[in-house]
Formats: structure tokens, sequence, C-alpha cells
């Protein structure tokens, strides 16, 4: 069974495509590539973000508060339209990232975010976080926002499950046909040539990591896919009201 409870520090870096494999030959030493990437292949993860018409979960969520939450449906690839995808809670407390997911069918995730019931129980659903994400959804009315989908290499650390790496590229994102099962596609929401890490453990991370990451100049940095999506976003809201403005009122605005 996939785990479905995850309590763990994620720490961020960004890179460009030199950096990223002279980086990734170095981990080999210590890391093992996940299953999915098998023969050096990326897999594809898409994601449905949902949020409140006043974008109420992302934007507090940007204001970097000590508690903040996101909900989303997840699926490995395109998925059919009764596939099994998992539906996420996502919290982050004091900077500890706790992730709580259960499986159901795609059809099952979009009606239980839209009506607030939970689907009939079935083996191989996870009961708790059910009733977790149906509490979270008596609080919010939510509707799907932002579609994010992206490549990936993951990777765990040798006889230490607990610390995994992960690298995404070719970030695509879409606020149009907000349904998972109608296609891979959108615009890029980074450079291209550019890669995302993420360092993910319970605890610290181990001392030949560190000294790795210090040794080739990495270093931490904040970035939410759905934050900066929803920031681009917004800068295009922005210069496509200001575009519509007739002459005399973008003068009248810059006085």
């Amino acid at each position: 069974m996939a785990i479905e409870v995850f309590n763990r520090y994620e720490n961020k870096y960004l890179m460009d495509t030199k950096g990223f494999y002279h980086l990734c030959n170095r981990l080999m030493d210590y890391m093992e590539l996940d299953a999915y990437n098998k023969n050096d292949r990326f897999y594809s993860i898409s994601n449905l973000y949902y949020d409140n018409e006043h974008h109420t979960l992302i934007r507090n969520s940007l204001s970097k508060p000590k508690y903040r939450e996101k909900l989303r449906v997840r699926a490995y690839g395109v998925p059919e339209e009764n596939a099994k995808v998992y539906l996420e809670l996502k919290k982050k407390v004091f900077g500890l990232v706790n992730k709580r997911r259960t499986a159901l069918k795609l059809q099952e995730a979009y009606e239980f975010v839209r009506t607030g019931q939970a689907p009939s129980f079935r083996e191989g659903m996870n009961r708790q976080v059910i009733q977790e994400i149906e509490y979270f959804l008596s609080r919010y009315e939510l509707q799907p926002m932002v579609y994010l989908a992206y490549d990936r290499i993951a990777m765990f650390c040798k006889g230490n499950r607990d610390l995994r790496i992960t690298f995404d590229t070719n970030i695509r994102s879409r606020r149009y046909d907000l349904r998972l099962e109608a296609g891979d596609y959108g615009e890029q929401l980074m450079e291209k040539g550019q890669w995302l890490m993420e360092v993910k453990a319970e605890k610290t991370i181990p001392v030949w990591l560190s000294k790795l990451l210090s040794e080739l100049q990495m270093y931490r940095t904040s970035f939410s896919k759905y934050g900066n999506e929803y920031k681009k976003s917004i800068r295009h809201a922005h210069a496509d009201a200001n575009s519509n403005e007739k002459p005399m009122e973008r003068e009248l605005s810059i006085l």
C-alpha cells in the first residue's frame, strides 16, 4: 500500500540543467532512483489545486503564516475517468510538512470536493484521512482553480528511505479545462532548463549532503509551484486589465 501520511521537512533549491546533472551524478554515490525512474526516464505528476473564489488558501500560504494548508487531487500521468488518484490535504506547521492522502477513483474525488460528502468507504481508502478532508471541506466552498503538472526524477537514500530527493522540470499550468483527464498541457511556469530540487527528510539532512550542497554552492530558496503560478496569473490579469483601459484612463492611473 502506498504511504498515505507524511511528516517531514522540505528544503527547496533552484538550478539550471548543468547544475542538475552535476549534482545528480554526485548523489548517485549515496542515493538510488525511484522504481518509476528506471532507465533514467521521467515520470509525470499532474495536480488539480482547489481554492475558493477569493483565493483564500493560496493567499494565506503566500503570507507565510505559521500554519497553512492546501487541497489537491493528484494523478500520475493523465488518468482515465475511473483511474485511481489521490486526494491530498497538505499542511505546513512551523516548517514541518504534514501530508495526508487517500486513494479514490477520479470521479469520486471530484464529487467529494464538490459536495463535501465523503464517498462510501471501501477497502483501499483511508478512513481517518477521509474524515479529516471532510472536516476541511466543511470550512471552505472550494472549486478547481489551477492545473499543475511536471516531470520528475526521484531518489531515495540507500539504506535510509526517510531521505528523499526529487527533481522537477517542465512545470506547466493552466486555469482552463480544469480536469485531470483533459490532457497534459499548459503554459511553462519556469524558464527552459530550470530545475526545482526538493530535499525531504523526517529529521535533519545527513552531513554528507550538507557538505555536498555547500561545495556546489547550492542554497535553499522559497518556491511554491501553486504560489508562483498564482502570482504569475495575477500579473497577467493586471496586464490585461491595463491594456483594456482607454488611453486617458491609463494616464490618470499614473498620476
